[in-house]
C-alpha cells in the first residue's frame, strides 16, 4: 500500500480550523461523530469524489482515483474538522509509521488544542 499525506485535504483542514470551523470534543467520540456510509455516499452524490477527498489525511495511491478506498483517515463530518477525527488519525498514522501523515495531524491537533 503506497500511502502518502494528502496535501489537499492537510490545507483544507487548517483554514477550517482557522476559520473556527471545528468541534472540540473528547478522543473517545469518533465513533460517533464519524459519517456513516450512507453519508459519504450522499456527500459523493452532491459534491463529487474531489470534494469528498478533502475531508481524508491520506491517499492509497494504488487505489483507483474514483474509489472510496483511495482516501484513508477521515477528520472530520463534511461539515466541521473533529478533534476526535485529528486524534484517532495522528493516532493511527503513528501505529502504521506514516510520519508524515502523522506529524500532519499533530500540527493540527497543536491548532485545535490552541483554540480551546
Amino acid at each position: 500500500m503506497a500511502v502518502k499525506l494528502n496535501q489537499r485535504a492537510y490545507d483544507h483542514a487548517k483554514a477550517l480550523v482557522e476559520d473556527r470551523e471545528v468541534v472540540l470534543d473528547q478522543r473517545d467520540a469518533w465513533s460517533e461523530h464519524q459519517p456513516s456510509a450512507e453519508d459519504e455516499n450522499r456527500y459523493i452524490r452532491e459534491h463529487g469524489m474531489g470534494e469528498y477527498g478533502k475531508w481524508f489525511w491520506a491517499i492509497d495511491t494504488e487505489e483507483g482515483e474514483d474509489t472510496k478506498g483511495r482516501y484513508k483517515f477521515p477528520y472530520g463530518d463534511f461539515e466541521a474538522v473533529h478533534r476526535c477525527g485529528v486524534l484517532t488519525a495522528e493516532s493511527r498514522a503513528g501505529q502504521y509509521k506514516y510520519q508524515d501523515i502523522e506529524l500532519a495531524a499533530a500540527h493540527l491537533h497543536g491548532m485545535l488544542d490552541a483554540l480551546g
